[in-house]
């Protein structure tokens, strides 16, 4: 059943919203992914707060338009899943690295983070970091170091007077 004008004005504007708040957009190639892997992967996708779109190139070429992600549009070339991480793009990315290497039925391609191009070596990479709790945690145990390392050198010196005074008294004593 063909879509209506009016249908495909809402389709590619939503998708251009989707582009444009989107914190990572990956591009990934799929070919003979059934019913059942790609409703598996939209799950794990929406978990991380991403979700998994397919549609005509032509679709995603006019609503990528005027986005961050612009740059991929020379790439909708055969049958494309764009993926929208909009929380969490390592997650994502996370999960998407898996999921191919688990299904050869889906190929990642390349994408686009804040803005910036990255191919599928980033991705890869992006997928190994730490998640963003650890990341927060990581830089918190950063920020607590230097004060608390400040106060330990601050106490020593009263200390070590009370212990020198303590000395002194017992040799007086």
């Amino acid at each position: 059943m063909a879509l209506k004008f009016k249908e495909k004005e809402a389709l590619v504007r939503g998708l251009h919203e989707k582009f444009s708040r989107s914190m990572a957009v990956i591009m990934a190639r799929f070919s003979g992914l059934d019913v059942a892997d790609a409703n598996e992967l939209r799950k794990r996708l929406r978990e991380c707060g991403a979700e998994l779109k397919v549609s005509k190139n032509t679709f995603f070429r006019r609503a990528i338009q005027g986005t961050p992600a612009e740059v991929l549009s020379d790439y909708f070339l055969g049958p494309n899943a764009i993926v929208f991480a909009f929380e969490d793009p390592v997650a994502a990315a996370k999960v998407l690295v898996k999921f191919a290497r688990e299904n050869e039925s889906i190929e990642l391609r390349r994408g686009v983070l804040n803005g910036q191009p990255i191919d599928l070596a980033q991705i890869e990479t992006l997928s190994e970091l730490p998640s963003r709790e650890v990341l927060i945690a990581q830089m918190l145990l950063v920020l607590v170091a230097v004060p608390t390392g400040l106060v330990r050198v601050l106490s020593a010196v009263p200390r070590k007077f009370l212990y020198a005074l303590r000395a002194i008294e017992e040799q007086k004593g």
